[in-house]
Parts: structure tokens; C-alpha cells; sequence
């Protein structure tokens, strides 16, 4: 998800991004990713914490693996290609900024150095409600607590603004996000984010997400 980001590569550059990231990027430099963070600074914040007044999400509570390969999607056009999807179209524009999937580790890498953030509530939700749905619909793969389980390419949830996990449930939904041919895992959440039927039961599900969340290592 999760991301708002930053067009030109050269043809030789792009080749060494893969059209379906690898989960576990290799080790990238944070003295590097600080400088190509720059870019991001506009709209995602000093401190990678997020503005939404720009509908920027923050970054910081991300996981790293997550972040790498939704960089590389933004990258290649797998997220980001439909112009109905504003933002991602922006965002997808503004990765292409990275020259290839190098300049993408030291990004991450960078933005892992900084402290989380404990962000404000903003979706109000039944949190009992919200719990048995999330068991339910997204817990066998996002495991308990909304922590994310690697392995299932399940990126954690909690800690993460709730208004963007909301407009990315909405994206899965009307077929802005997950349609790529080469958005596996995209595609593997459009039917589960169609089982939360209504507005309400998806702010219940964020609520009882939000109610998990502490700061992480």
C-alpha cells in the first residue's frame, strides 16, 4: 500500500526492475536513500510521517520488504497505470524518478532509519464488529494483530493511516488497484476486500485494526 511517491529512466535502467518485485530487497545504503528522498519530501514529510492534505500516507510504519515492492510496481506502471487512479498516477510518475531498483533499496532503506509515528484516528468503527470481520476475512493471511506475515506477502497493517487503508480497500474494490496482469498479490485482495459489503463494515475492520496498533522495531 500502501504509497503517494514520485519521470525518466533510462531503457538499460528499467531492465533491472522485474515486472513482480521480489519480496526481500537486497540491502540498500540509508546515506544514499536520504538524498533521493528529497523528492519525496513534498508531499510524504520530513520524517516519512505522512500529509493528508495531500493524501500522502506515511511511510515510516511500513514494512521495508512492502515498501520495496510497491516502489517497483509505481515503477513499472503495475500500480499507477490508470489514469481514474489520480494519485497512483502521480505516484507512479514520481517512481519513475528512481533511476532503477538499486536507487529503490536506498529509498527504503533510508526511511527505515527513521522513528515510527503514532498516528491520529480518523475512521470511526465498531471495534468488536471489526474484530470478528477481520478474523474472518483478513486474518489468515495479515495475521493476528494485523502484523503482517512475510511469508504469505501479507504486509502489516497496523500502525498505518487509517484513511489510506480505507482508500485502498475502496481502490480494490472498483478495479483501480489489484487489475494488473502482473499485480499478483493485488489481484489476490480484490475478492477479499468484496467481502467487507458496506461502507460500515469497513470502517470496522479499520477500527479494529487502529485498536491493534503499537509502535514496532
Amino acid at each position: 500500500m500502501v504509497l503517494v511517491f514520485w519521470g525518466c529512466s533510462s531503457k538499460e535502467s528499467h531492465k533491472d526492475i522485474p515486472q513482480q518485485a521480489v519480496a526481500q530487497p537486497p540491502q540498500g545504503d540509508p546515506q544514499v536513500g536520504m538524498a533521493l528522498y528529497a523528492t519525496c519530501k513534498a508531499c510524504h514529510g520530513d520524517a516519512a510521517q505522512g500529509n493528508k492534505k495531500f493524501k500522502a500516507p506515511a511511510l515510516v510504519n511500513t514494512d521495508g520488504w512492502y515498501l520495496y515492492r510497491q516502489l517497483i510496481n509505481f515503477h513499472n506502471g503495475v500500480r499507477g497505470g490508470l489514469p481514474a487512479d489520480t494519485l497512483g498516477f502521480q505516484m507512479a510518475a514520481m517512481a519513475k524518478t528512481l533511476k532503477d531498483s538499486v536507487a529503490v533499496t536506498h529509498v527504503v532503506a533510508y526511511i527505515k532509519t527513521l522513528p515510527q509515528v503514532v498516528l491520529p484516528p480518523i475512521i470511526d468503527g465498531e471495534i468488536k464488529k471489526g474484530e470478528r470481520a477481520y478474523q474472518s476475512v483478513c486474518g489468515a493471511c495479515h495475521g493476528p494483530g494485523a502484523r503482517g506475515n512475510e511469508k504469505m506477502n501479507a504486509p502489516r497493517l497496523n500502525g498505518l493511516d487509517d484513511w489510506y487503508l480505507k482508500s485502498q480497500i475502496a481502490k480494490f474494490k472498483n478495479g483501480t488497484r489489484g487489475a494488473h496482469p502482473a499485480d499478483t498479490y493485488g489481484a489476490q485482495m480484490v475478492p477479499m476486500a468484496a467481502l467487507l459489503v458496506d461502507d460500515r463494515a469497513v470502517n470496522d475492520v479499520i477500527a479494529y485494526i487502529r485498536s491493534t496498533t503499537q509502535p514496532q522495531e
